[in-house]
């Protein structure tokens, strides 16, 4: 098999579908990307990803191209993984990668092959790719499409394909051979129990949006709860857990704190509206607005706090940022609300320090003009505020005795709340957290 575009799903898909014991051959344009992989090591940081790359491309089980007719001659299966990031003019999805790379690999399809897309994509999606495979590949209608959507969360994304909780193999045909052969690749998989969903392509292509739409609004719905308990002095961590023990809940996603980012749950969010509205269907997702803007407001809030916290404005005042990626355990940095709010205080004034265990070389891409420290608790030096806004474990474990004497006064803004308060206080902080008293 094959996997065309080798960022974090496909390189992720591509390594792992080795580890089940195939053949497996990953493209990418980006021949730098290509060489790095070959190497056996990720662009990227992904919990286990490099030890997989790194066996299986050391027992040839896995290699790396460049080149479209490569992989057309090299398999009969084809997963398509490249980017469907959010327009800049829309919230609709911008596809332009997905066909110009279906495209390329077209032209050299001469043979029967079944194309499965993995990208998160809106409803309609599969039909048109197959008119373009149709109408550009030598083999024509003897290539058959299929949809197979990806679930995984970055950080764990190693473990989700090899042990997902739900398998969904999307067809034009029931019993099809595109159907065949996907069972026949994830056979293992199949055979250890996990579910599996064989339906047609509309619901295939809807089912990691609307997953994704539920995961942010249930993010949304305890950062809303978070403001509520704000104005009346309850406790925003406490109640999450009261919520989580109802077993119609649940306790996984009603974590409040600063809120969703990254490359996912906020383009799916917006996409999956523009998909609505072209359908007509759009004020069935009108709650989803209110989910987006309450993600938005958390950010907001950690501001407004940090003003509070320095009598009235930033201006002038240094203030130190413990996270930079979206999330712990990950160098993303797309969307992150850490550095939403980094950029927003520089822009009102504040020198802003960030520091971070592997999202620091992004950042720094992307955010020039803040500054940046390798060691978080050298970071606090001579700091007017500390802000906790990426929850990665190590910050947990730092004593707060050590830093208080490092800052010009000790004040934090725990945005993820997973700093002991208690143990912040008693150590002479001003303590503060969304949601709490």
């Amino acid at each position: 098999m094959t996997v065309i575009g080798c960022g974090y799903l496909g390189a992720t898909h591509a390594a792992c579908m080795a580890e089940l014991g195939h053949e497996v051959l990953g493209m990418d344009s980006d021949v730098g990307k290509v060489h790095v992989l070959n190497t056996g090591q990720a662009p990227f940081h992904e919990r286990g990803l490099d030890d997989l790359l790194a066996r299986h491309t050391a027992d040839g089980r896995l290699r790396f191209t460049a080149s479209y007719a490569e992989a057309a001659a090299f398999a009969d299966l084809h997963f398509i993984g490249v980017g469907t990031p959010q327009r800049p003019d829309s919230h609709a999805y911008d596809l332009g990668h997905l066909f110009t790379a279906v495209g390329q690999l077209a032209s050299h399809l001469s043979r029967p092959a079944v194309v499965a897309g993995k990208s998160t994509v809106p409803a309609g999606t599969a039909a048109r790719l197959r008119d373009l495979l149709h109408q550009h590949a030598p083999a024509g209608e003897a290539v058959e499409v299929a949809w197979n959507p990806e679930f995984l969360r970055e950080s764990f994304a190693v473990d989700d394909t090899l042990r997902p909780d739900r398998l969904v193999i999307g067809v034009q045909t029931p019993k099809s051979w595109a159907e065949t052969l996907l069972k026949q690749c994830f056979h293992k998989i199949i055979k250890s129990g996990t579910p599996t969903i064989v339906t047609d392509w509309a619901t295939a292509e809807l089912a990691k949006v609307s997953a994704n739409a539920f995961l942010a609004t249930k993010i949304s719905f305890i950062n809303a709860m978070a403001e509520v308990c704000e104005a009346t002095g309850a406790d925003v961590g406490l109640l999450a857990d009261i919520l989580g023990h109802d077993t119609r809940i649940g306790h996984r996603g009603m974590r409040p704190g600063l809120g969703f980012g990254g490359g996912c749950l906020p383009k799916d969010l917006r996409g999956f509206m523009a998909c609505a509205e072209e359908h007509g269907a759009g004020p069935a997702l009108a709650i989803l607005g209110e989910v987006d803007a309450i993600n938005n407001r958390r950010r907001e809030r950690v501001i407004d706090l940090a003003c509070e916290l320095l009598d009235g404005s930033v201006r002038g005042r240094c203030v130190t940022v413990w996270g930079a990626a979206f999330k712990p355990d990950t160098d993303d940095i797309r969307d992150s609300p850490a550095l939403a709010v980094a950029q927003r205080l520089h822009e009102l004034g504040a020198t802003v320090v960030v520091t971070d265990p592997k999202g620091l070389d992004n950042a720094r891409k992307a955010h020039s003009d803040l500054d940046y420290a390798e060691d978080p608790e050298a970071a606090v030096e001579n700091a007017d505020l500390l802000l906790h806004l990426t929850e990665w474990s190590q910050y947990s474990r730092i004593d707060p005795r050590l830093l208080a004497c490092r800052m010009t006064a000790p004040k934090v803004v725990d945005g993820r709340g997973t700093l002991d308060a208690r143990s912040w206080r008693e150590a002479g902080w001003t303590f503060r957290a969304l949601g709490r008293p």
